[in-house]
């Protein structure tokens, strides 16, 4: 007599079950291996190209306005014009630019308000000036600002920090990174006139600056 072997639904249910989880399992692997090797893939390409950071100079600085509100105050005045030379070295990557910030500084004090440039694209290996006005009205700064400034005027000369803070995209390809912060750090010495509320003065020497990302 020949034995009978019956499988309960609930072994089929199991069984069924199983396949499911299996399947399911599959495709996790199958995506996961595809996702894995397109990331790997786009860093293999980014090791490749290397971008380097951008490069900035100062070509132009110009003062118009440096004083304070009265010699019993310690609110500043100032005007300040200044042109930048932007250039990207990278010959395969562009680079678009967001969010830029420019400021002038002396001697660790903010003395003119932050100015915005327009954002903008930057293909391989091309070039840019970039132009701001920088002013500052009645803006606060230490006890020892007239002191110093005085001081370096009678020496004919200030050194003038010029700030830049923004974010940049890499674009390689049509792939277009995520954001990264960047800043750029100029040096403007600038000699002194005799009157420096109507006397524009020029600076430049055409320093180079130093850019962080």
């Amino acid at each position: 007599m020949s034995k009978i072997s019956e499988t309960s639904p609930k072994h089929c249910a199991k069984k069924g079950g199983i396949n499911i989880k299996n399947r399911h399992k599959k495709l996790f692997f199958t995506f996961s291996t595809f996702f894995t090797g397109l990331l790997l893939l786009i860093f293999l390409v980014w090791l490749i190209l290397h971008p380097e950071k951008p490069e900035f100079s100062l070509t132009e600085a110009d003062i118009y306005t440096l004083n304070l509100s009265s010699s019993t105050t310690h609110l500043l005045n100032s005007s300040i014009q200044l042109t930048l030379f932007s250039k990207n070295p990278n010959k395969k990557v562009g680079i678009y630019y967001d969010k830029l910030l420019v400021y002038a500084a002396y001697r660790g004090q903010q003395i003119t308000s932050e100015a915005s440039l327009p954002p903008f694209y930057q293909s391989h290996e091309e070039i840019n000036l970039l132009t701001a006005f920088l002013q500052g009205t009645e803006l606060p700064v230490s006890q020892s600002f007239g002191y110093l400034i005085a001081r370096d005027r009678s020496a004919g000369k200030v050194i003038i920090g010029m700030k830049m803070d923004g974010k940049l995209r890499w674009k390689i390809g049509t792939w277009v990174s995520g954001a990264y912060r960047f800043n750029v750090n100029c040096v403007a010495i600038v000699a002194f006139g005799t009157n420096m509320t109507t006397t524009p003065v020029a600076s430049i020497q055409g320093t180079r600056c130093s850019t962080t990302i």
